[in-house]
C-alpha cells in the first residue's frame, strides 16, 4: 500500500472543521502541531508595532494514495483556502515508506477497493 502525506496549514479556529472533513473523506487520523506562525505574500498588519496575526495549526495526515486527492479537495473546501486568501494552504507529498500503520492497512484496503 502506498501513502501520501497531506500537510495543512490552517487558522486555528478552522482546525476542528478541517479535521472532521478530512476524516469524513477517508483520513484515518491526524497529528496536530499547534501555534505555528508564517507569512504569505502580504505582510501581516501591525498595530503600534505589534503584529496582528491569527494562530495557525499544522495538520499532518498520512493517507492512502488513491484517497489523497479527494481528502485534499475537502480540506481546501472546508478551510476556504481558494475562496479567501490567507486562510491556509494544503499540499501532499509522496511517502516512500511508513511503519506503525499496519493496523490501519486492513481497514484502508477495504475502503480503497470500494472506491476503485
Amino acid at each position: 500500500m502506498h501513502f501520501k502525506l497531506i500537510i495543512t496549514f490552517v487558522e486555528d479556529d478552522k482546525t476542528d472543521a478541517v479535521l472532521k472533513a478530512a476524516r469524513d473523506a477517508g483520513a484515518t487520523g491526524c497529528t496536530v502541531v499547534t501555534s505555528a506562525r508564517g507569512e504569505g505574500a502580504e505582510l501581516s498588519k501591525t498595530f503600534f508595532g505589534l503584529t496582528l496575526e491569527t494562530q495557525r495549526d499544522v495538520l499532518l495526515f498520512l493517507v492512502e494514495e488513491h484517497m489523497s486527492r479527494f481528502i485534499l479537495e475537502r480540506i481546501s473546501e472546508v478551510g476556504e483556502f481558494e475562496s479567501k486568501p490567507g486562510t491556509g494552504i494544503a499540499l501532499q507529498i509522496d511517502v516512500e515508506d511508513a511503519v506503525g500503520v499496519a493496523h490501519q492497512i486492513e481497514r484502508l484496503s477495504e475502503a480503497v477497493e470500494e472506491k476503485l
